[in-house]
């Protein structure tokens, strides 16, 4: 039996950085139809000579200005009418970094890019909220078994920054004083002599995440589990 595919190969880029004390999220406002002026996940097709994480690192460049070093591949989308163009299969790949990091710029079919409150995102291009849904569940189950919050922070940081931090990406309160004594308990946080107010109360020391120790502990068998 003979088969005749025509299906198409993309990537999409799901960027989240924190910022204001909330999760935001990398989007493209898209030049050419479908979708014109609609907003979109950073992305495009994969060319015949590149590999999928090439095809990413050059859509995001071109489309956004963002160059990341390490991009995590998420799902691969494949619904037949994801795409009213034609068959498209997605891979999509997300990322964690610091917004303040990057001079955001809009570039080839990409008229404007900007970050938006995953709490207040605009209407989404093809399945672009679907997939947006499974990087967030991602992170959030991420979160509790890798430090990846440390990513998101300054060099250094209050801990009351840290637990703003969790508890905006997890969207639920959490026990203050449990959580403090458990983060504390890993050893992989230097408290600083500096210190720092965060608007409300006397200034308090700053912290600093020690990526040696904790790459050193993992070699050790550490789990780190929150």
């Amino acid at each position: 039996m003979t088969i005749h595919q025509t299906i198409k190969v993309a990537v999409d880029a799901v960027v989240f950085g924190y910022r204001n004390q909330a999760l935001h999220l990398l989007l493209i406002q898209r030049k050419l139809e479908p979708y014109q002026g609609g907003w979109a996940l950073p992305g495009g097709f994969v060319l015949d000579n590149e590999s999928l994480e090439a095809a990413v690192h050059r859509e995001l460049s071109e489309e956004t200005n963002v160059t990341i070093n390490y991009l995590e591949q998420l799902y691969t989308f494949g619904q037949p009418n994801r795409d009213p163009r034609f068959r498209t299969v997605a891979v999509a790949y997300y990322a964690l970094v610091k917004p303040e990091a990057f001079a955001i710029a809009a570039s080839t079919d990409a008229d404007d890019v900007r970050w938006f409150d995953v709490r207040d995102l605009p209407d989404l291009a093809f399945d672009h909220a679907e997939i947006i849904q499974h990087a967030l569940q991602r992170l959030r189950g991420k979160l509790r078994y890798e430090p990846v919050g440390f990513g998101l922070l300054s060099e250094k940081f209050l801990f009351s920054d840290f637990e703003k931090l969790y508890a905006t990406i997890l969207d639920k309160p959490i026990d203050r004083r449990n959580f403090r004594k458990k983060v504390l308990s890993f050893g992989l946080l230097t408290e600083l002599n500096e210190k720092r107010s965060d608007g409300k109360g006397r200034p308090a020391n700053l912290f600093q995440f020690n990526e040696d120790q904790y790459f050193k502990m993992k070699e050790r068998g550490f789990y780190f589990e929150l």
